[in-house]
């Protein structure tokens, strides 16, 4: 069963839905200030859809459009990147946003 796009999700359920392993998104959340899940007692991560949505747009940059971590991290905060890359960025995370609520039960 799909959990609901707004709900929480561990960093198991994140690393499936991208494609990705586990210790590379704990990696990223040393690397990506904007990548900072909720953390419960016992040190276990949840994910909010915008964290998906950041993980997705680094992903994107660092394995799609070959950046650099630093390149990447700049190209998040809105540093050195010009408006119309900017715009592509937005564009492609809504596209992922509205696949991620289709595919819910």
């Amino acid at each position: 069963m799909e959990k609901h796009p707004t709900a929480y999700r561990t960093i198991s359920e994140v690393a499936r839905e991208v494609g990705l392993e586990p210790h590379v998104l704990r990696f990223w959340e040393s690397k990506f200030p904007q990548l900072q899940p909720l953390k419960r007692a016992g040190g276990r991560r949840y994910y909010r859809p915008e964290d998906v949505e950041t993980i997705a747009a680094i992903r994107e940059l660092l394995h799609e459009r070959r950046f650099t971590i630093e390149g990447a991290r700049r190209a998040l905060s809105g540093q050195d990147v010009p408006e119309s890359e900017l715009r592509s960025i937005l564009e492609e995370l809504r596209d992922i946003r509205a696949l991620m609520n289709t595919n819910v039960v």
